[in-house]
């Protein structure tokens, strides 16, 4: 009962964090209307991961290929937020977010999934073609985890996925994921 209301809980902060930047967006395009800023579709920095747009088959080293492994990767919000939405074939699914922000000149992330497990990334870095986010958690007795993704394009219609964490700060890693994302034939 207490994991569920832990579920919960987080999930309830989650809501309003989002609501609360949803307002604060708002507020801020509102406010500052005259501001010289480039929307995101014009900022080159906002476009860096656009190299991962598309709809994907995803194999996983280690299991049969019909596993059935899907993701699509849509821009929203007039072009600022990057979203992963995916399913593993087996019932697990989640959405992973991504965007860039001007005012800190950083990436941040996000990952959510239908087990409730919560992810921020708060530093990200991008080039053209390989991405990599951090970020902290908690283990189940309280133990500090650090969080990285990598994202890297290895071909015009294939990148790769690699998910790690580390008990140690970074001194080593731990692989949690590596996905082969193979672009799905229309």
């Amino acid at each position: 009962m207490m994991k569920q209301d832990a579920i919960t809980q987080t999930w309830k902060w989650l809501g309003n964090l989002v609501l609360i930047a949803a307002i604060g967006a708002c507020l801020t395009s509102t406010a500052f209307a005259a501001d010289d800023s480039q929307p995101c579709v014009k900022n080159v920095q906002s476009r860096q991961l656009d190299y991962w747009l598309g709809n994907w088959n995803i194999t996983v080293p280690g299991r049969t290929a019909d596993n059935n492994s899907k993701s699509k990767v849509y821009l929203s919000l007039d072009k600022c937020v990057l979203i992963e939405s995916w399913q593993d074939g087996r019932g697990h699914a989640g959405e992973n977010v991504f965007a860039y922000s001007a005012e800190s000149n950083r990436w941040y992330g996000m990952f959510a999934d239908n087990q409730g497990h919560v992810h921020i990334f708060n530093d990200g870095k991008v080039s053209s073609g390989s991405a990599e986010f951090f970020g902290p958690s908690r283990g189940p007795k309280g133990e500090a985890i650090l969080h990285r993704i990598k994202v890297v394009r290895l071909a015009p219609d294939k990148v790769e996925q690699l998910w790690e964490k580390s008990t140690d700060n970074g001194a080593t890693w731990t692989e949690v994921f590596r996905g082969e994302y193979l672009r799905a034939k229309s």
